[in-house]
């Protein structure tokens, strides 16, 4: 039997707050463990908590870059359960009153544009973090306790089910980093804990409109293990139903070292949470001018500028991902492109030699790299010749024109030097002239680059085609072909 894989996503998103969300402990990462904490985020009694309102300002920005319904009035309630890392035994969330609902997420799988529905998102507190004996929770003998991390805002974000794949599923979460990061609500660092997600995947038989028992799978924190957690426990449901058996609705965990899977415990369908009203802080209620504002405030998102960027300035799918994905080399390529640069020769530069050295040394100022695609567009440097002058510009003060007349890289156009070089190159190979002339075509870049070569990589490229052109037409016999 055909199986049709369904997955739904619950995505935690740490936000980019100093302190936090209930308290004003520092949320800053890698400090020693224990020694940012206070009593409210221990739950000392008698401990009062307040909203950070920096956190909402970025919960509220992140439903509107998600397309979801922002509501005036939301409630904060008490989530009662066993949290060996949250001392105070319960969590702050929200329950019936979310701050947003009803979003989606557009995003490209391939060619093929998908959109996957977000139910909600709401506002919740994080809990501490568990370091265990053995590396994971799978065998370990113990697990200490750090409370650095309890507190920190979160936003949890809740798909419905309609993710495919597990590419799908990996392709989605991608795309929500990347909007997260490009609003400024959150870092996205998934090995510092500040984005990670469960998953709740299920089968069914193809084309069936009943879904099937679903299982969760915890604290998937790489693209890479969300992706291959799916694909291992797609398998393992579709060998247990084929084989008669059913699936148990449990949480499971992923393990990197053994790949697969491991249950962690059985989960009914309801749980009992117990929820209730946070006694300890009022609903909130928003100015709905102070949302509008926060709505006008967002910059053009990471699927509007891909379209502009192939719309306004040509560039295909592949050029514009990446000046999407690092949107540094968008910036830089937009302000070059505003100066009158040339798209290509811009994009071409960000994403060879320059995107190398900008990560390992930092970006340059654009009037630099202006001045550079400038002499080259101008024919005073090879491209070839450009790439020693861009590193050039990571080490040195010097300007671009200073620099190609310090190294002496000045393009070589002396019709009589270079056609002396194109004749002892072809009459050091008289063979491949031969080759040439019996319709080898395909020996001309050859050429070019022996000629090149000799001229120390300063010649000018098109007048040693020409020169070339001239010279083993004028050994045949024959017409000089057209450049």
């Amino acid at each position: 039997m055909n199986y049709d894989v369904v997955i739904g996503l619950e995505i935690h998103v740490a936000l980019l707050t100093e302190s936090k969300f209930l308290c004003s402990c520092s949320t800053t990462f890698g400090a020693p463990p224990n020694t940012q904490c206070c009593p409210v985020c221990l739950g000392l009694p008698g401990a009062l908590p307040v909203v950070n309102e920096k956190a909402v300002e970025y919960a509220v920005k992140a439903g509107f870059a998600l397309n979801c319904e922002v509501h005036s009035f939301s409630r904060f309630d008490r989530k009662n359960y066993f949290y060996p890392d949250l001392p105070k035994a319960y969590q702050i969330t929200q329950d019936k009153y979310p701050l947003c609902t009803n979003g989606y997420l557009e995003y490209y799988m391939g060619e093929e544009l998908c959109r996957t529905a977000i139910t909600r998102l709401h506002m919740e507190e994080e809990a501490g973090k568990l370091i265990h004996s053995a590396g994971s929770i799978v065998n370990s003998e113990y697990s200490l306790v750090d409370c650095n991390r309890a507190g920190i805002p979160l936003i949890e974000i809740v798909t419905a089910p309609d993710l495919k794949s597990p590419r799908q599923a990996r392709l989605f979460l991608e795309q929500l980093r990347l909007v997260m990061r490009w609003i400024g609500v959150s870092d996205g660092k998934m090995e510092e804990g500040s984005l990670r997600c469960d998953a709740n995947i299920s089968l069914k038989p193809q084309g069936s409109p009943i879904l099937g028992t679903k299982v969760e799978i915890k604290n998937l924190n790489s693209f890479r293990a969300l992706e291959r957690a799916l694909e291992y426990e797609a398998e393992r449901q579709r060998m247990v139903l084929e084989g008669g058996g059913k699936i148990k609705q449990e949480s499971r965990t992923w393990d990197e070292r053994s790949d697969r899977t491991m249950p962690m415990r059985s989960k009914g369908d309801a749980p009992d949470y117990r929820y209730f009203p946070e006694p300890d802080l009022p609903p909130l209620r928003m100015d709905p001018a102070w949302i509008a504002r926060l709505k006008e405030s967002l910059p053009e998102l990471p699927l509007e500028r891909l379209w502009r960027l192939e719309r306004d300035f040509g560039l295909s799918r592949y050029e514009a991902t990446f000046l999407v994905n690092y949107p540094d080399f968008g910036e830089l390529f937009l302000e070059l492109a505003s100066e009158g640069c040339d798209n290509t020769a811009v994009v071409n530069l960000l994403m060879g030699d320059y995107a190398r050295l900008a990560r390992e040394n930092g970006h340059l100022e654009p009037r630099r790299l202006e001045e550079l695609l400038q002499i080259v567009a101008e024919g005073q440097i090879t491209s070839s010749q450009s790439k020693t002058v861009l590193e050039e510009l990571f080490r040195s003060p010097l300007g671009p024109r200073e620099i190609v007349q310090a190294k002496g890289l000045e393009v070589v156009r002396d019709s009589e030097q270079l056609r002396q070089a194109v004749r002892e190159v072809l009459k050091q190979n008289p063979d491949l002239v031969e080759r040439y002339k019996a319709g080898e075509q395909k020996l001309m870049g050859f050429f070019v680059g022996l000629v090149m070569r000799a001229a120390e990589g300063k010649a000018d490229p098109k007048m040693v085609n020409q020169l070339l052109r001239e010279e083993l037409a004028a050994a045949d016999g024959s017409e000089i072909q057209p450049v």
